[in-house]
């Protein structure tokens, strides 16, 4: 079984890149599958989730040319040939492997075809609620089985059909649910409009205008009128914030470090992470270097204080959701008290993460209550080494490695092949940060491919 063995450091003072942003790689993959000519995609995120979508368009007859790869894992560069709308069946189930983001979007997408397809996944992933897109699509006309062991589950039997618009009400902001309902709307005849509670993040609307497609966003309301085909063109992904979020909080924590990370993203429905690790004491200097295809690229540099605890605001929480589990790393290494509140949406993810950050952090020797929509944190203590198990859950084993830069002992995480789902190469930067401490002259670290 594969495993981080982490230990204390005494400083963090790097830079370095994150690999490509996750969303968006999803994204660049079915939309540039969708549009009249060739894409070029550079920064694709080559993980277990991204590449589980990439496949999913290629078994509907979406040609992809490799032009740069990541060694064991994938591609960071193709053209994608697109097919104008017009996908091919595919000739069997696709597997979606953990990813939410991928089902729930190509449902959307996949709806409003001509033919059939079923889409599955692993066992995280049909456990997870599938209602929330089959409800607003099936208003759409959309005919959608859920063939799972528990109700409104994976695996997804999808009958192509035409498709209505609609006016969709959210009852909860999912940037997930917003997207599904906004692809399948370009299938329809007429205007399909989705009205959010709470502002979610936007990915797939500047990626659609990036592409030629017109998206209105008025306020909460963002609408799409059907029969547009995205017009080919070259798009680099962003560094992804989410998995910057780790590195973040490392540097956050230690007084007197120093990190800069490159070329990523700064699309201010993904920033909440800045903006709180900044309340918690951190000094964040943001210097926007690019706005390629509509979506803020920069750099992030971060220097380390004692923090002090903070409340996660309610508005805040959609866009903060996969950066949880470590802001309570990060709130059991500061002083005074952290409340995570209105974040049940933890419980449905790769793992229950509330019970999981929440045991966890009590291994550890943090001082924290669990509610069942989140949590309070006590920080200060000292945090000694444990061992923690992920349970297949890419965040949760992420979270515990930068945990255990901070405790006394050797921390070991378990079961961690399950990062490579949204960061490839997280184990080599790890050994790279763990190295460099011993010697921190060096401003940048060694080389490393992620």
């Amino acid at each position: 079984m594969s495993e981080f063995r982490v230990r204390s450091i005494r400083t963090l003072d790097a830079a370095f890149p994150v690999p490509g942003d996750k969303s968006m790689s999803h994204r660049a993959a079915m939309i540039a599958g969708l549009a009249d000519g060739i894409s070029t995609v550079r920064n694709f995120l080559p993980s277990e989730d991204c590449l589980n979508t990439l496949g999913a368009m290629k078994a509907c007859g979406v040609e992809v040319e490799v032009l740069e790869e990541m060694p064991g894992f994938g591609p960071t560069a193709m053209k994608i040939h697109g097919r104008k709308m017009a996908l091919a069946a595919p000739a069997g189930p696709i597997d979606c492997g953990n990813s939410g983001t991928g089902m729930r979007l190509l449902a959307g997408l996949f709806a409003g075809q001509s033919f059939d397809c079923e889409l599955f996944g692993d066992e995280s992933l049909s456990g997870r609620p599938m209602g929330r897109i089959t409800v607003p699509l099936g208003e759409m006309g959309a005919e959608i089985e859920c063939l799972g062991a528990k109700a409104g589950c994976a695996p997804l039997k999808i009958h192509g059909t035409r498709l209505r618009p609609i006016r969709y009400e959210l009852p909860v902001a999912s940037a997930q649910v917003k997207s599904a309902v906004l692809l399948a709307g370009m299938f329809c005849e007429g205007t399909t409009t989705v009205v959010q509670p709470a502002e979610t993040r936007d990915h797939t609307e500047r990626m659609l205008q990036s592409f030629g497609v017109t998206v209105e966003v008025r306020g909460d309301e963002i609408s799409i009128e059907g029969g547009q085909v995205p017009q080919a063109r070259e798009f680099q992904v962003p560094g992804d914030i989410s998995s910057a979020a780790f590195w973040v909080v490392a540097a956050a924590a230690i007084p007197g470090s120093r990190l800069i990370i490159r070329n990523v993203g700064l699309n201010p429905t993904r920033t909440a992470i800045l903006d709180v690790v900044e309340r918690m004491g951190a000094k964040i200097t943001r210097r926007l270097v690019s706005t390629e295809a509509g979506e803020p690229i920069g750099d992030i540099e971060i220097r380390g204080c004692l923090l002090k605890g903070t409340e996660l605001l309610r508005v805040e929480i959609p866009n903060l959701i996969d950066e949880i589990p470590v802001i309570a790393v990060a709130a059991a290494l500061a002083e005074g008290r952290t409340v995570i509140r209105n974040a049940r949406e933890l419980r449905v993810k790769e793992t229950d993460r509330i019970t999981t950050v929440v045991e966890g952090l009590r291994a550890m020797g943090g001082q924290i209550e669990e509610f069942e929509d989140g949590m309070e944190i006590v920080g200060g203590a000292p945090l000694h080494a444990a061992t923690i198990e992920s349970h297949g859950d890419h965040r949760i084993a992420m979270a515990f490695a930068i945990a255990g830069l901070f405790a006394s002992g050797e921390t070991v995480v378990r079961n961690t092949d399950c990062v490579n789902t949204s960061y490839p190469g997280f184990a080599r930067q790890l050994a790279a940060v763990l190295a460099e401490s011993a010697n921190p002259a060096d401003y940048d670290l060694p080389h490393v491919p992620v």
